[in-house]
């Protein structure tokens, strides 16, 4: 008969990653087209492709949302900081692992695959402005 042993208690806690760290880091939520980016400085990430960046180029994101400070204090747009921005270094285009999708018919003799590889582009965040 099995007994219940306990949980020691490293397994009940839950550690904080990303902009939620408990230290008071500098980030930024930002508008990029469709999409709602979480920006720290230095951080490295690909985003959806953009055709017009080339690598070693800078990419400005003006629309920011939200920005936390290093002392801790939060600025919330209505619906955009005043005067915030992120500057990205572009560093090239990338491509994600190719994705196979089969479709079938049974017994009709009727198949189909197709492939699909989705771009990205490269960006390293350099600076915060706020």
């Amino acid at each position: 008969m099995n007994t219940l042993e306990p949980l020691p208690s490293s397994v009940g806690t839950a550690k904080l990653f990303g902009p939620f760290e408990r230290k008071n880091t500098l980030y930024a939520i930002v508008r990029d087209r469709s999409r709602c980016l979480t920006l720290k400085q230095g951080q490295d990430l690909w985003i959806d492709r953009m055709p017009t960046a080339e690598a070693g180029s800078e990419l400005v994101f003006d629309s920011v949302q939200l920005l936390k400070k290093e002392d801790g204090s939060i600025e919330v747009g209505t619906p955009h900081v005043s005067g915030a921005s992120v500057v990205a270094e572009v560093i090239g285009e990338v491509k994600d692992d190719k994705i196979r999708v089969a479709t079938f018919r049974r017994r009709k003799s009727s198949r189909s695959s197709v492939g699909h590889r989705q771009s990205y582009t490269h960006i390293r965040v350099k600076e915060i402005r706020g």
